[in-house]
């Protein structure tokens, strides 16, 4: 799959815990089947225990709007398992094509991927 640039591991916020956020950053053009690729993979992933995403939309010009509900599936699948699949980078566009996807309260957008990784060490700070 061309389109994925680079996929870091890094801890979040060692303090709060040893969870394990990756970012996928995403580039081009991306078809229904290369989302469908990125959705595979996103399940072999959570197979072996990953399950906090974010999937980087920074480099991306188009997507292809049926690719849209499989995503939605993994997140959810990733949220009955205590993860979370966060986007991040979006265009005003892309927005609009999960929108018009049915993607509109699907997942957490944010305006860069450190926000995005970012909010999952806020999800498990402790409170006082």
């Amino acid at each position: 799959m061309n389109q994925v640039l680079e996929v870091r591991r890094r801890a979040v916020g060692a303090a709060v815990g040893t969870e394990r956020v990756e970012t996928l950053m995403l580039e081009g053009e991306l078809s229904e089947q290369d989302l469908l690729q990125l959705c595979d993979e996103l399940t072999r992933k959570m197979q072996r225990g990953m399950r906090q995403f974010v999937l980087d939309f920074a480099d991306v010009g188009h997507l292809n709007y049926r690719g849209v509900k499989p995503l939605m599936a993994r997140a959810e699948a990733f949220r009955r398992t205590g993860g979370d699949l966060k986007l991040s980078g979006l265009s005003p566009y892309l927005a609009a094509i999960f929108r018009a996807a049915g993607a509109h309260d699907a997942f957490e957008i944010y305006p860069h991927m450190n926000d995005a990784r970012a909010a999952f060490a806020l999800a498990r700070a402790p409170f006082v």
